[in-house]
């Protein structure tokens, strides 16, 4: 138990020290932050009436900091610049890219016109000799993606959501339309009565493969961009109303209430859809005949092509 000191007794020694006796360190630390050994030499010039330093160090500090940072500068804008070897490089090969794609874009116009030549001499080989192969025929175009058709039809638009199509770095996958969105898409149409479907221009046909490819959607390895739009051949009332009722059509109200991913329909007088871009005869039969030499199958069956 401490007791306090009677009134009037002289302090004790121990009463008698500073506050701060056991700080000292601390004290010398705070009060004279200068090496003493530094202390003298300022003290010694101010005596003989020498002008302090610290300004000129201080000048000429400030002069080497601008000298290092043009320098730096400068190199930096050095290593920015591309070489003149990799510039001529990427001219080359934009040039290269240029003509190739002009190259293809002809191949795809002598494609277009062989087919329709093709198409012009099946109908006057069997026009008057045989209209029912020649409608079979047709028929069978159609269904192959091999002809181009028109006529009325759906326009079905899915894009991103709004969040995904502003910053598409940082949006959120299921926001985006996917692979599989498209795939549930095209089959809803085909079990509603569509007869020909194209997504953003490209013909689908009975093999055509959807698939993604990183963040890009393939269509027959062709990278589609979105807005997707699928357009498909058929009475555009009954389409709307039996994709509806599908599967395809919950799946896409789904996307629309949870991811905001878009939807909209808009009904068409009138569709022009192109032909696949290629097709191959898989396998074929020869008709068979009859005694009489009539052919009982008025045209070869076809099992399957492939675009």
């Amino acid at each position: 138990m401490t007791t306090r000191p009677p009134q009037g007794a002289p302090p004790s020694p121990a009463s008698a020290r500073p506050v701060d006796a056991s700080m000292t360190l601390l004290n010398e630390v705070m009060l004279k932050p200068l090496d003493p050994g530094y202390q003298q030499a300022a003290d010694r010039r101010r005596a003989a009436g020498n002008p302090p330093v610290r300004p000129l160090h201080t000048a000429w500090h400030f002069l080497l900091a601008i000298a290092l940072g043009l320098v730096t500068a400068a190199a930096a804008a050095d290593l920015r610049a591309p070489e003149p070897a990799v510039a001529q490089a990427r001219a080359l090969l934009e040039e290269q890219i240029e003509e190739r794609s002009a190259v293809a874009e002809q191949f795809e116009e002598d494609n277009a016109e062989r087919t329709q030549e093709i198409a012009e001499l099946q109908a006057a080989a069997l026009g008057d000799r045989d209209p029912a192969s020649l409608a079979r025929v047709a028929s069978d175009g159609v269904s192959s993606g091999a002809v181009a058709v028109n006529g009325p039809g759906l326009r079905l638009t899915v894009e991103d959501s709004a969040a995904a199509r502003e910053d598409l770095e940082r949006a959120n996958p299921n926001e985006r339309v996917q692979d599989g969105d498209l795939q549930v898409t095209v089959n809803g149409l085909w079990a509603s009565g569509a007869e020909a479907i194209a997504i953003n221009g490209h013909r689908l046909s009975a093999v055509t493969a959807i698939r993604s490819a990183g963040s890009a959607i393939l269509v027959d390895l062709v990278p589609l961009s979105g807005p997707y739009v699928v357009e498909a051949i058929g009475d555009p009332a009954d389409l709307e109303t039996r994709f509806a009722r599908t599967d395809a059509g919950q799946h896409l109200s789904t996307l629309r209430n949870n991811y905001g991913i878009g939807s909209r329909f808009s009904s068409e007088d009138s569709l022009e859809l192109p032909a696949a871009s290629s097709t191959r005869l898989w396998s074929a039969r020869l008709p068979t005949t009859t005694e009489a030499g009539t052919m009982a199958s008025s045209s070869p069956t076809v099992k399957g092509v492939e675009p």
